[in-house]
Order: C-alpha cells, then structure tokens, then sequence
C-alpha cells in the first residue's frame, strides 16, 4: 500500500469544498467539509439542478453529437454555473480550497491511447469566487498508467474505514463503484476499489424514454415494483465482459449508456416488454452485477455494505441489492451512508475536497492498488485567484 509522509499540522482543521455532478447528469452536488490528515467532517451539503437546455447540451456532447464550438461554450457555461451553485450555498465561508470534479463526457482509460475527459473552466470560479480550484483530477494517474478512477477511496477510507471489520462502500450514481475497505489487520489494512458496472444510467435512459422525456428518474423504484423481470434479457446483459474482468476497472456512459441501450431496446421491443418490465429487469441487472462483481473480485466477506449516492434513494433498487447480496453473505448488514451522518449525495463531493485538500498539501490522491497506476500521484491542477 502506498505510503504517505505524516503531516505536521496534522491537528489542524482546514475547510475544503468540494463539486461533483456525475454520470446522471442531474444537477450538482456541493460539500463543505472540514479535513485533517485523520480525519474528514461535513459542514454542509447542497444541491443545484441542470436547467434542461443545459443537461441536454451535456448528454449531446457526452454521445459525440456536439460540434467543437458547442463543447467548448459548454465548457465555460459549465465553468459559470458550478460558480453560481458554490455561491448559493456557501455563505460566509471561505474555504481554503475548492474541488471541482467537472463533467465528465469522455472516460476511456484503454491501455493504448487513454483518454478522460472533464468539462467545466475553473477560471470562472477563481475568478468568481476569488478562492483557489483544484480541477482535472483523473489526468495525472491515467498518464500513470492507470485507469484514472476510482479516486473516492482515501474519502472512503477517512470517512469510513476506522473499524476493524469489512467495509464495502458502494456509491450509487450513473455508474455504480465500490470501495473495500478490510481492516482487521491493523498493520496490514486491505483496500480494493473498482467500477461494478450501470447504477442509475440505463433506468434513468429508460425512464425517459418510455416517458418521453416527462420523467427523468424511477422515483423510488414505483415503476419497477409494477413490472416483472426478464430473466432471458437478464441473463444475456450479465454476460457483459466488463462484469467478469479483474479490478482495476472503470467504466461509464461510453459502455452502459445509450449504445447499449439502443442495442437492448431491439431486444426489448422483439420480446414485447412494459415500461415498467423493462424498468424492473434493469432494477435488477443493477442489483445481479453488484452482487456477481462482489462474489468474484472482493476477496472477503463484507461486515457491512454501506450505499451512498442518488440510487440509494430509490427503495426499490436497495431492497434488490439487499436481497442479492444477502443470498452471498448472510449476515451482511445494508445500510444507506445517511445513517452514519453522509447525506446520500455527498459523498462524492466530499470526496473531492479531499483530493483538493491532498493537493494543495503536496500530498498524492491515488492509491495505486486500486487505479493501476504505475505510481502514487498528486492529483489536479491549481489555478489560484
């Protein structure tokens, strides 16, 4: 496991904040948390949504259908807007540093020719906001060899991991990723972290397609509770390759979005399935491929699985989750990470005022463990007012 130099100021407390808006493109998360090298507490959590011209511009370019000119105004009204949600909830607070994820359009970290892709100008915000910004994270361990995610896992680790038991933390987004945190040795600590496949991606693509755009989400799992699966359709899309591949692995909308699923909706229409089949079948393929990820890659039984991000919302998909993982481990308790103090959607943001904080420290943001890469690496670039 990678090694980090004990810091001297390791007691003080410093405010970081840190943006995220993710593969679902639903809105933006902001967290002000206080960081210590120890230690990370949330001040405070908001949230902004996409206006809808704006989140269709995001999906457009995201599938290659925006022309260079529109990716690059995108950019700087991403730039813009990420400035305007940090103004509307922070207040007098003036955080050391900001970390800001960006949107991602573009994650292909293929060992020939990897790419990654983030939009959103920090310039807007230093200048907007006068504080210092943190952005790009994922470039510098992608140029390491590795796959440039998972890089919530020190969070995760900070946030969670101070038990001597096993700890999984499965963040629920577009894409669905889960950190093992193993603890029982004390001087030996395990962690292991990676993309499981589809969380929300494919039910929101089809949620809106069925409605036509009036819906962008299966609020708690309403329509999948209707619907019955398809376990032929099921069992053809758990034969994904992606799900059998060994950890490092990161995955994203280029995979399990909209391709696959123009692929599935002939397969859908030839079986003459409901909404809210189809809806139930993806419920459960997110739930069956979580489950096959943990049984074959994990290593160890899970203590705990704690859930986090905007799938940990909906009952439908959790109680799914339980189910499957419950028929692997009987004893795993399941629970939602805004029962331990982390409001669903925060812990993603949170984790990137760390990897802000780590920068601005001097100190790497990548376990190399868990990306691939070739080395530990100080994660982000600074610009500052």
């Amino acid at each position: 496991m990678t090694k980090r130099t004990p810091l001297r100021d390791s007691q003080r407390t410093d405010l970081a904040l840190g943006i995220m808006s993710g593969t679902s493109v639903d809105g933006v998360d902001c967290a002000l948390c206080a960081v210590t090298d120890t230690q990370v507490k949330l001040r405070r959590h908001w949230q902004v949504s996409f206006p809808k011209r704006l989140r269709e511009r995001i999906i457009s370019a995201a599938k290659c259908q925006s022309s260079s000119w529109e990716v690059a105004q995108l950019h700087h009204d991403l730039g813009r807007f990420y400035a305007c949600a940090v103004r509307s909830g922070l207040g007098q607070d003036r955080p050391m540093v900001i970390g800001l994820h960006g949107q991602t359009i573009f994650h292909s970290p293929k060992k020939r020719n990897p790419a990654t892709f983030q939009l959103g100008e920090a310039a807007w915000l230093v200048e907007e906001l006068r504080l210092p910004v943190v952005s790009n994270f994922r470039a510098a361990d992608l140029a390491a060899g590795g796959q440039g995610a998972p890089l919530a896992t020190l969070f995760h680790k900070l946030a969670f991991g101070q038990q001597r038991r096993v700890v999984c933390v499965n963040n629920l987004g577009g894409i669905s990723n889960v950190t093992l945190l193993d603890f029982r040795a004390e001087d030996s600590p395990r962690i292991l972290a990676f993309d499981t496949g589809p969380a929300n991606m494919l039910l929101d693509i089809a949620v809106r397609h069925f409605t036509e755009g009036r819906k962008k989400c299966d609020t708690d799992g309403k329509l999948a509770a209707r619907g019955a699966i398809d376990e032929f359709l099921l069992s053809e899309w758990l034969e994904h390759p992606f799900f059998r591949a060994p950890p490092p692995k990161s995955t994203g909308r280029e995979m399990f979005g909209e391709t696959f699923w123009d692929t599935a909706l002939r397969r859908i229409k030839a079986r003459r399935l409901s909404c809210s089949d189809v809806i139930a079948t993806l419920t459960e393929y997110t739930a069956r491929s979580i489950a096959f990820n943990y049984a074959l890659h994990l290593g160890a039984a899970p203590d705990r699985v704690i859930l986090c991000g905007g799938g940990a919302a909906n009952h439908m998909l959790v109680g799914r989750i339980t189910q499957n993982l419950r028929a692997l481990f009987a004893e795993v308790e399941v629970v939602k990470s805004d029962s331990l103090g982390w409001p669903l959607q925060a812990v993603e943001p949170a984790a990137f005022a760390v990897l802000a904080w780590y920068r601005i420290k001097g100190l790497p943001g990548n376990l190399p463990e868990t990306t691939g890469a070739r080395h530990a690496a100080v994660l982000g670039q600074l610009a500052v007012p």
